[in-house]
């Protein structure tokens, strides 16, 4: 299994490539001249971001703020730079698992391939073949604040909701559900 592991990168970010509707999600990690980007659903880049705040939340609670973690992202740690060129596609993330290492005070990220023969089980959830690729990151609190901010924003940066259904607009509108059908703008 090839495991792509990046210990406190330069850059670990969540990015788009394409147009509101029609982009494809990836997450990229660079140090040096090394970068990875692994593919990704929209849906997958949001919980990220929402876990690894509520993550953060949790170990500045538990340690009644001694550990190195900001309660929200420091000044100047913002990366929103565009993605790192050429984008580059080394696998598709299936499974994600997210940590805290309580002694190198650190959030660890870790991404699964999802397979082509991978199946998912009675309960829907897809175990990965034995030879999956991974990326493991691991980040500084701020880093990963720094991280999980950018995450909700290229998140939020897609097609407005419809006002009444909730779904996305298309710049053509939609056809509502909650409209009996009928076009909304």
């Amino acid at each position: 299994m090839p495991v792509f592991e990046y210990d406190l990168p330069e850059r670990f970010v969540a990015g788009t490539v394409g147009v509101p509707g029609d982009r494809t999600f990836y997450l990229q990690a660079v140090q040096g001249p090394r970068v990875t980007s692994v593919a990704l659903e929209k849906q997958q880049v949001q919980v990220l971001g929402e876990r690894v705040d509520e993550l953060l939340d949790e170990v500045v609670r538990r340690t009644a703020g001694e550990a190195s973690v900001p309660a929200v992202t420091p000044t100047g740690a913002d990366d929103n730079g565009p993605l790192s060129l050429p984008i580059e596609e080394d696998f598709r993330v299936g499974t994600m698992s997210l940590a805290w290492d309580a002694d190198a005070e650190r959030v660890v990220i870790e991404c699964l391939e999802v397979g082509e023969d991978s199946e998912p089980d009675e309960d829907g959830e897809v175990t990965p073949s034995p030879d999956a690729s991974m990326l493991r990151v691991s980040l500084t609190g701020a880093a990963a604040r720094a991280f999980a901010k950018r995450a909700g924003a290229v998140v939020a940066q897609g097609r407005p909701p419809c006002p009444f259904c909730g779904n996305p607009l298309d710049p053509e509108g939609h056809v509502c559900p909650r409209a009996n059908g009928h076009r909304r703008r």
